[in-house]
């Protein structure tokens, strides 16, 4: 990876152009990993990014877009997932080698929001992570909307 290439940014929802967005978040090979959902139109998507400023704003929650080398990669965040918080990481497939630098970005966040643990759900499709099962203090099978994730369960930093 060239240097341009590590260079990270994270800018809020509306700093983004959603059909850059739509580009993305419509790809077939990250699609696979996620939850199954109809494919974005300009309605869905406006809608959703809404939901996401929305969730950005609330309390321990912080929603990104990423930028890699000046390229729009995906996004990621802290958001609720009902018992708690989770990490969400939702990236092009030719940027999945700066996973684990988001990663550790999202748990300075987690630090400075005050969290204590975080959850990481990632769907059945994707293989266990060794570096993941190390740093967690439990993993288990869950089933979110119908679906199996590994969920591992992350302290966070103090």
């Amino acid at each position: 990876m060239d240097q341009d290439m590590s260079k990270i940014e994270f800018l809020r929802f509306n700093q983004v152009n959603p059909s850059e967005l739509m580009g993305i978040v419509n790809q077939d090979s990250l699609r696979k990993h996620l939850i199954d959902h109809p494919h974005f139109d300009e309605t869905s998507l406006q809608t959703w990014m809404d939901e996401k400023i929305t969730t950005d704003a609330m309390h321990g929650c912080r929603i990104r877009a990423v930028y890699i080398g000046g390229v729009l990669a995906g996004w990621c965040g802290i958001q609720p997932d009902g018992n708690g918080y989770e990490l969400a990481i939702v990236i092009s497939q030719k940027f999945w080698g700066v996973g684990i630098s988001i990663f550790k970005s999202l748990m300075c966040w987690a630090k400075e929001l005050g969290h204590k643990e975080i959850r990481f759900h990632l769907l059945d499709s994707r293989p266990e992570y060794k570096a993941l099962n190390k740093m967690s203090t439990k993993v288990h099978k869950t089933e979110l909307s119908g679906r199996c994730f590994t969920t591992y369960y992350v302290t966070v930093g103090q």
